[in-house]
Formats: C-alpha cells, sequence, structure tokens
C-alpha cells in the first residue's frame, strides 16, 4: 500500500520512462524541443492525475482533487446551461464513492477505459481517426498501472489476499 505521495512519486517515474521512450518515435524526433517539453510535462501531469484517481472511492488527496474539478466543471456546464451534461456529470461522480475500495477503481479494464475519452475525444471533435490524444493517454493509463502497481494489485504480495 502507497499513500499519496509514494503514488505522485511512482506516477513521475512511470510518466519520464514513458516520455523518454516516445522521445524515440518519429513523430517526436521531428517536434520542436519547446513543444517536447510541453508535451512531456502535460504526459507527466496526467501520469500524476490519473495515479492518484484510484483511490477516489476512499477519502483522500485523489478524491479531494477529482471532486474539486468535479464541481468546477459542473458549475461550468450549469453556467452554460448544459443541464443534460451537468447531469450526466453529477450522475457519474456518485459511482466511485458507491463502491468499495479497491473495487473496480483498482482493476484493469478501469485503467484502460477511465482514460478513454483522452484518445476518444479528439476522434470525435475530428471525426476521424486521429491519434493526437494517443501520447496523453498512454501517459493517463502509465499512472494508473504505477497506482496499481504501487498498490500490490497486479502482482500480488505474499500474505495479501
Amino acid at each position: 500500500m502507497s499513500g499519496y505521495r509514494g503514488h505522485i512519486s511512482t506516477a513521475v517515474l512511470f510518466g519520464l520512462l514513458l516520455v523518454i521512450g516516445l522521445s524515440f518515435t518519429s513523430v517526436a524526433i521531428a517536434m520542436p524541443v519547446p513543444e517536447k517539453l510541453v508535451k512531456a510535462a502535460a504526459i507527466v501531469w496526467l501520469a500524476v492525475l490519473f495515479a492518484l484517481f484510484p483511490d477516489i472511492d476512499i477519502k483522500s488527496k485523489g478524491q479531494m482533487l477529482f471532486y474539486r474539478l468535479f464541481f468546477l466543471f459542473d458549475l461550468i456546464l450549469l453556467v452554460a446551461k448544459q443541464y443534460e451534461g451537468a447531469a450526466l456529470l453529477g450522475f457519474l461522480a456518485l459511482i466511485p464513492i458507491l463502491s468499495r475500495h479497491r473495487g473496480w477503481t483498482h482493476t484493469i479494464w478501469a485503467m484502460l477505459l477511465i482514460p478513454l475519452p483522452i484518445l476518444a475525444g479528439p476522434m470525435l471533435m475530428a471525426k476521424s481517426a486521429t491519434m493526437v490524444g494517443l501520447p496523453y493517454y498512454l501517459g493517463a493509463v502509465a499512472g494508473y498501472l504505477s497506482h496499481l502497481m504501487a498498490d500490490g494489485m497486479l502482482f500480488r504480495r505474499k500474505g495479501r489476499r
């Protein structure tokens, strides 16, 4: 079990390893250095953010962060008179706190599905198969993976059930 500081430092490590790996792609090689740095920072930031997400189902730093973000986004939707979107976000925000700790938020399928809007969003907006969101999706998955590994959810530690 790892506290939020442990999850953050593990996520930074995973995020940096991902950035190093992505830096060898032809897209990254052709990119100007300032753009590389901004994208690298965004990838590591997403890794940290999604490393905190699985603990949204308990009183934690991750829960405080995400529910503040949910509140802000819900408020923006309400001010924009997007009531259906606000209601949907409110409903979805309730789901994690209705489940038990280390339930569905600590699964591989959640690791792959929760960040999916980062990948699918640009595709839906462009109405074509674009991979613009792929590095950011991978950053989010890397962070989520770091959380599951730090909690011993992927490779069971001795004495854990």
